[in-house]
């Protein structure tokens, strides 16, 4: 670059230059040289895009079965990409860990469980990365175990929470020195937790052995934080500040009986998906007729219907006992054991506007047997902090 005649432009000029390439095309560029690199990772140059609407890609996540085995798992990330209609690869390999396993992300951060590389034993630690900058950071410390039953929940405000029936560990940054302990108290472990703005929702079983209850509860963030004992100067977390709240409106009537095994996804804005089984009866173990979207409006705590799986493409998952939902905002994904391919809802409007329906064929790693979990990923030039 030293003999080059564009080292001699002006380093505000190269900035311009480069900001006004598409993304896809900023990655490639950093790969180029060094003087690259520095120059589309600096502090100067994000401010310049961070204007621009994020891209919107859908990462896989590895089967369960496949991320507790001993052997050294993925170096990329799989995600897809639903506007150029691909499958894209991020690299993964500057991360020192084996048997990687991406969980969540949040401001193009992912966040992802490894087994450190200088240990001889599995000991997962929960690590932060931008796969972009090729930029890692390792959350505290944390337990084997909570990779196993934890769920970890993130948000643009790189506030990490890990959830369990019983207990809650909160991370009020990335920057933060150790997690916060709270009691749950939920009526049964959460199902797919979600934040949206200030508060966090899950859904909880309060039904018999016999026959499944499924309702939604909530609780503010601001709830989890941490005081000070004035007499010895020690930090604690207030027990009494996690109040989950039952969110139920008479109105609602029979809005969680007609849906079987409902999974929560993140809207657009202060919005909430439940998406399940549509129930063809009340019977005890009722079959299902199509899979149904239902949206909420938080502000207004009102319901919709946002959508319907076709029925041509509901029976392929028919048969299937095992169904993942996964994506957010205007894209929802469904995955299931048997079937190779992902069944995709997308609220963007497509060329005639209103929702489409499409398959999206070219799974990595699903196999005939295999079925995929995933998360919403919007590549950014974020800087750890």
């Amino acid at each position: 670059m030293n003999d080059s005649p564009m080292s001699r432009l002006p380093h505000d000029t190269l900035l311009q230059i480069f900001s006004s390439l598409p993304l896809r095309q900023i990655a490639v560029c950093r790969c180029v040289c060094r003087f690259f690199d520095q120059m589309l990772t600096s502090s100067s140059f994000n401010s310049l895009i961070s204007h621009r609407p994020p891209l919107r890609l859908l990462a896989l996540r590895l089967p369960h079965h496949r991320h507790h085995c001993a052997a050294p798992s993925l170096s990329f990330l799989n995600v897809y990409d639903p506007d150029q209609i691909q499958w894209l690869r991020f690299d993964l390999t500057f991360l020192p860990f084996w048997s990687l396993h991406p969980v969540a992300s949040a401001s193009g951060l992912v966040y992802l469980w490894g087994n450190s590389a200088s240990s001889t034993e599995p000991n997962k630690v929960l690590v932060v990365c931008n796969p972009l900058t090729g930029r890692f950071k390792v959350l505290p410390k944390l337990g084997s175990a909570w990779s196993q039953h934890g769920t970890v929940v993130v948000d643009s405000k790189n506030r990490v929470m890990l959830l369990t029936e019983l207990v809650a560990l909160y991370l009020s940054s990335t920057t933060t020195s150790s997690w916060l302990t709270f009691p749950s108290n939920l009526p049964s472990k959460p199902r797919t937790p979600i934040m949206v703005s200030d508060s966090i929702f899950a859904l909880c079983d309060v039904g018999s052995p016999w026959r499944s209850q499924w309702k939604l509860f909530t609780c503010k963030m601001s709830h989890f934080h941490r005081s000070k004992d004035s007499r010895n100067g020690n930090t604690s977390t207030s027990m009494n500040d996690n109040r989950w709240v039952w969110l139920e409106k008479h109105e609602w009537a029979d809005i969680f009986d007609i849906m079987k095994r409902p999974r929560l996804v993140r809207g657009n804005g202060k919005n909430l998906l439940m998406v399940g089984g549509l129930k063809s009866t009340f019977s005890l173990n009722p079959s299902c007729s199509t899979i149904l979207i239902l949206r909420l409006d938080l502000e207004r705590l009102e319901w919709e219907e946002a959508g319907r799986m076709p029925i041509e493409m509901y029976r392929c998952f028919q048969e299937s006992t095992k169904l993942t939902v996964f994506g957010g905002g205007e894209r929802v994904c469904f995955s299931a054991k048997r079937v190779a391919k992902l069944a995709l809802w997308d609220d963007c409007g497509g060329e005639n506007g209103g929702v489409v329906w499409r398959w999206i064929d070219g799974v990595p790693g699903g196999g005939v047997d295999g079925h995929s979990r995933g998360f919403v990923f919007e590549p950014k030039f974020t800087d750890l902090v």
